[in-house]
């Protein structure tokens, strides 16, 4: 596989977005939440601290330690599989969208093979009801996916 400079560019991306959630994580969970507790930055946003043991928003989640060790080599199967798209792929947004997933997804790798959980810490809340706590990895892949289905509705010739 030769490493093109659309490769380069998709690789740096996940780099980028790798250690942006990683080092947002660790300021999270070293610095800000010592003790844990809520604080309140808007009136529909606050930095809280969650571990996330499942999928997306705590789908399947479980303390399982084969749980676990199955979701981290998942998301290697995929991200390797969607580092092959991007080595196919000629279009930049297909490009920056699959540095993003990949990128998102190796950063939630990380977390679960290292404390056996993903690290959330964005809360945003309306009226009571709170949407599932996120961090930086999970935006990068939502925006990946969002890019992704947008090039093949709009954009896409059918060559990536």
């Amino acid at each position: 596989m030769a490493l093109t400079r659309e490769l380069r560019n998709g690789i740096g991306i996940s780099a980028l977005i790798i250690a942006a959630d990683q080092a947002s994580k660790w300021w999270i969970t070293e610095v800000v939440m010592q003790p844990p507790q809520v604080i309140p930055v808007t009136s529909f946003f606050n930095i809280v601290l969650g571990f996330n043991r499942g999928v997306s928003f705590g789908i399947f989640d479980s303390d399982s330690q084969v749980g676990r060790w199955l979701l981290v080599f998942l998301a290697l199967a995929i991200s390797a599989a969607l580092v092959v798209w991007m080595t196919r792929a000629t279009s930049w947004w297909v490009i920056a969208a699959l540095g993003l997933i990949v990128g998102g997804a190796l950063g939630n790798v990380i977390d679960r093979a290292l404390i056996g959980a993903v690290v959330d810490f964005l809360d945003f809340h309306w009226a009571g009801h709170h949407w599932p706590a996120f961090n930086i990895a999970d935006s990068a892949i939502s925006t990946g996916a969002v890019v992704l289905i947008a090039d093949s509705l709009f954009v896409g010739d059918g060559k990536d």
